[in-house]
This record gives structure tokens, C-alpha cells and sequence, in this order.
């Protein structure tokens, strides 16, 4: 199988070609016009798959095809709202009768496709635009959600790794329609909102996973906001955003589309270069990203909610994009092409089909319901089911319960760390400590933890973390507040440190008390292990033994 990649060295054609590089049954024609760049990308590809680079524009791609004959053309180029003629390499396509894909994110120019299916179905080849994450993985996620609830409001985002590097096209298209209106359905009618203006605070939390950090989202105009609507009938609204980094450009081309939108200033395209720079100058961060799709709606007629959220670890995350028209390649390759026809790529792939696509990758994805009072299902969600049963009982108190057991314990014998322990009231040094934790539940589900550690004392209360601290348990120790993400891995529970405050005032990051934290079942007991240490002062306490049910 032939396959001709327009902008085959770029971001998504190049991260296409590295998912397709190892299947010994293909070729790639990475083109573009730059015949240096497509050399030494070929040269540095690497796998079994047979690459040439080939130098070619877009105007010229009819001739190409005639001479090279590929069994697909894929076009990765872009931008597809920029063009003069945006469907000059799909009419191209089916006058060759070669079946054409593309991973554009111009609404306009995906809705618009269906003009040529008349001319694609006689010439027996499928043309599908906006083959990518937006919008055909979030109308697979759609469609499964729509086995549990009947959707009626949907958001939705996706908060690309700020080491993922973004193309100079994909900032040129954005910062076109940034101020402008956006087309979007509210209320069951077409409206518009005002591109990057428009924003909300959302956070990515896969359950059982460490979140993101929360993130601003902020409105774009991908094909999801014209085609999902019309695909998934009840579906009254629909607002899709995106979560650049680092946050304080994001911020600063929200406020500058804000006043576009206010003021009538140009266009902000011309800024692309500039803001390609500042975007790869010196990434910053976490290399993780996610996306999320949340639904309120109903349940055999009752109020519901459900989201789907995934994480992404490293470089993994960039390759999405490119998967749907890898796993389309993979279908033809199995006698199983998509149906003949121009039309968006919705409902070419499923949400089984993803999984393949994600397995061995570090890639993670889940479900959350409807909230529930208990903090560490709320925050674990269908997760809980999977711990062992002493954790899970332990984690369910109930209105009073009291476990008893023994512990080690051992102190930094630094005076300031003697402080932070005596500060927090932190159990003193000692071997095979008698341990008794009590487990109180107010009306609102907050959990007071109780622990006595022989005659010494120290209080705690819990709560699943709501608004920007979704997806965390919270856990006060008088004024200071701490934020902990929940990592389950199959066999212990960690506690990740990931925020603490001061009353309401966040503190800094660098200065938050870290160390290893987790709980496990091991031959019949519930054991815990907890390490505290504090940047210049080091470790303040470890405390780790076993508890049971009394």
C-alpha cells in the first residue's frame, strides 16, 4: 500500500508517518515543498516501512498523483481555512480515483466536504475530512456516552503537552478566528461565542490517576461545533475549547481576543510568528496532557451527569492526533475501508477502536458519574471497585468507625524539623507503637481522621476536592489545606502531593511538603506507609505499619 503524505514532515504528517513506520507492507511519500526537510526526515524515520521524500506543492498535486499513484492521498498540511480553492487536493483525489483523508481543523471547511460526494460516489473512493481527535474522537466518545445518558449539554477540551510543539499553520488559523465569532449551538439554536474569549476552568482527571493541574479552556472553532450537533439528535449545546501553554501567553491572547472582540481590531494572524516563537521558546511544565468531554443530561428521565477524561504521559500524547487516520489505514489494510462518499470522518472509528490504538502506550482514560458524598469514591470513581476490600472499607467509614494496629515511627532529630512536627502534631519516635485511628463522617461527608499513636495525638480532616480542586482529596490540619491526588497501580494507593494552602492563600509549589505516601492490603491487613519531607530541612517524619477493623 502506497500512501502519499501531504506535509509529511510537519507536526501531524510526521507524527503519522512515525506511527505508520513499522509496517514492512507500506510506503510513505513524505512530501512537501521543502525537498531538503523531506530527505532528512525520511533519512531519520527510521522502522520498516519503505520512505521517499518527495518535493511537491499543493498546486501541483494532480500531476503527482498521476505519476506516483498512491492507494491514499493524506493531506496534513494545512491550514484548510486559508486556501483559495480549500478542496483543490480532494477534487484531485477523486479525478484520480484515490481515496482521500485529511486531518484538517477548519469547521468551515469539514461541514463543507459533503459538496463532493456525488462526485466521490462515482468514483467509487471515500473522502473524509477532519480525520483527528476533533471531531472524531469526541463523536466516539459521544456515541458511548449516549449508552448511559441521554446527553443534552456537552463541554469539552483538550490541553495539548506543553512540549508537544505546535505548527506555525495551526497558530496562524487560530489566531484568525481569535475575537471573531464562532458558530456554536446553545440551547438548541445556533449562536456564537467569541473564539479564545470565551473560557472555563476545567481540570483532566482520569479516575484513579494523577490530574492535570486545572487549566483554562478557552473556545476554538473546531468541526465538532458544527457537525456532533446534527449527528447526536437532543444534543442542545455544545462549546469545545483548548488549553494552551504556557498559561500566561494563553491568558494574554484571551485578553487581546477579548478586545478584538470589543473594539473591532484586525485580525490577530499576523502575530503567529511571534506567538509560534513564545510557544517553543522554553517549554515549561509537566510533559503530560489530556483531554475531557463532560455531558449533563438525563437518566430514564432523571438529571445526570457523566465525563470522559485522558491523560496522556510524554510523547505519547502528541501522536493522537494523527491515530484515527492510522487506524483507518489499518481497516483498509484489513478489506475494511470506509463506505464511498465526501463527508466528515464522524462514525469511522469507535471507541474500541481507540483503545487499540492506546494499548502499550502511555495513555490513560476513564469515566466519571454523578457525585457522591464519600470522598474517596467521589475522587476514585468506578477506581474504588478495584481496591482491596480493607481499603475499600476503610474508605467507606461510615458515620464512626475505629481501626487499631501497630506502627514505626522515626523524627528528623534537625530542630526545625522538630517545629513542623510539633506544629502538625506529628507522632514521636518509636518502634511497634500501639496505632488507633477514629473515622467520624459529618452530614456533608467530611471525614475527621483521628489518629493516636500511642499517647500523641493528631487530627486531620478529609473531603473530595470540588471546582478547581476536582479530582483531589483535600486534607486540612488546622489553617493549612493540602491537596492529594489518588494513583492507584494495581497494588498500593498513592498519595501525591499536588497543592497546599494557607486559609484560602495558595503557597508555593516549591516549598510543599513532599514524600512517598500509600496504602495497601498485604496477607489480610490494611498497611500505610508516610514520609514527610520539606525542601532545606528534609525529612520531618516517616510513620508506616498495619491497621484492622475493630
Amino acid at each position: 500500500m502506497k500512501i502519499l503524505i501531504l506535509g509529511g514532515y510537519g507536526v501531524f504528517g510526521g507524527r503519522l508517518a512515525q506511527l505508520l513506520r513499522d509496517d514492512p507492507a507500506l510506503t510513505l511519500l513524505i512530501a512537501g515543498r521543502d525537498a531538503d526537510k523531506a530527505a532528512a526526515f525520511c533519512l531519520g524515520l527510521g522502522g520498516q516501512a519503505r520512505v521517499e521524500p518527495l518535493q511537491l506543492d499543493r498546486q501541483d498535486v494532480a500531476k503527482a498523483l498521476a505519476l506516483h499513484r498512491p492507494d491514499l492521498v493524506v493531506d496534513a498540511s494545512g491550514p484548510f481555512q486559508g486556501y483559495a480553492d480549500p478542496y483543490l487536493v480532494p477534487k484531485a483525489a477523486i479525478a484520480a480515483g484515490i481515496p482521500y483523508l485529511d486531518l484538517a481543523d477548519g469547521a468551515d471547511f469539514v461541514e463543507g466536504i459533503g459538496a463532493l460526494d456525488a462526485d466521490a460516489k462515482a468514483a467509487g473512493v471515500f473522502v473524509l475530512a477532519g480525520v483527528s481527535s476533533f471531531p472524531v474522537l469526541t463523536h466516539a466518545v459521544l456515541t458511548e456516552m449516549r449508552r448511559q445518558i441521554d446527553p443534552v449539554e456537552v463541554t469539552g477540551g483538550i490541553a495539548p503537552s506543553p512540549y508537544a510543539g505546535v505548527g506555525r499553520n495551526v497558530l496562524r488559523a487560530v489566531l484568525g478566528y481569535a475575537g471573531a465569532p464562532v458558530r456554536l449551538w446553545r440551547a438548541g439554536k445556533p449562536a456564537t461565542g467569541i473564539g479564545l474569549g470565551d473560557s472555563l476552568i476545567a481540570t483532566v482527571a482520569v479516575p484513579g490517576k494523577v490530574p492535570l493541574r486545572p487549566l483554562r479552556f478557552s473556545l476554538v472553532d473546531v468541526p465538532d461545533l458544527r457537525v456532533l450537533p446534527p449527528a447526536h439528535p437532543g444534543l442542545a449545546s455544545l462549546w469545545m475549547g483548548a488549553a494552551p501553554q504556557p498559561r500566561l501567553l494563553h491568558r494574554l491572547l484571551t485578553l487581546v481576543a477579548l478586545a478584538r472582540a470589543r473594539f473591532g481590531m484586525p485580525s490577530l494572524a499576523p502575530l503567529a510568528g511571534i506567538a509560534h516563537w513564545l510557544l517553543n521558546l522554553y517549554p515549561m511544565g509537566e510533559h503530560r496532557g489530556g483531554m475531557f468531554l463532560a455531558a449533563k443530561g438525563t437518566r430514564n428521565g432523571q438529571p445526570a451527569t457523566l465525563s470522559w477524561h485522558l491523560l496522556a504521559e510524554g510523547d505519547d500524547g502528541p501522536l493522537i492526533p494523527s491515530m484515527a487516520v492510522a487506524l483507518l489505514i489499518g481497516k483498509m489494510q484489513a478489506g475494511l475501508p470506509p463506505h464511498p462518499g465526501a463527508r466528515p470522518g464522524i462514525g469511522a472509528l469507535s471507541l474500541a477502536d481507540y483503545a487499540v490504538a492506546f494499548k502499550g502506550r502511555r495513555i490513560q482514560t476513564g469515566w466519571r458519574g454523578d457525585p457522591v458524598a464519600e470522598p474517596y469514591p467521589q475522587v476514585l470513581g468506578p477506581v474504588f471497585q478495584d481496591l482491596p476490600p480493607l481499603l475499600q472499607k476503610l474508605h467507606r467509614p461510615g458515620a464512626r468507625s475505629v481501626w487499631r494496629g501497630r506502627a514505626d515511627v522515626t523524627r528528623n532529630r534537625n530542630p526545625l524539623a522538630g517545629l513542623v512536627a510539633a506544629l502538625f502534631r506529628f507522632p514521636k519516635a518509636g518502634l511497634d507503637l500501639p496505632v488507633e485511628v477514629t473515622f467520624t463522617t459529618d452530614p456533608q461527608g467530611r471525614e475527621t481522621w483521628t489518629r493516636r499513636f500511642a499517647a500523641r495525638r493528631m487530627w486531620s480532616r478529609q473531603e473530595a476536592g470540588r471546582g478547581r480542586d476536582e479530582g483531589l482529596i483535600l486534607e486540612s490540619f488546622g489553617p493549612f489545606r493540602f491537596g492529594l491526588a489518588l494513583d492507584w497501580d494495581e497494588s498500593r494507593l498513592r498519595l501525591v502531593p499536588r497543592l497546599w494552602r494557607l486559609g484560602p492563600v495558595p503557597l508555593p509549589r516549591w516549598l510543599m511538603p513532599q514524600g512517598p505516601a500509600w496504602e495497601e492490603e498485604i496477607e489480610g491487613r490494611f498497611h500505610f506507609h508516610v514520609e514527610i519531607s520539606l525542601p532545606l530541612i528534609g525529612q520531618v517524619v516517616r510513620y508506616q505499619g498495619w491497621l484492622m477493623p475493630t
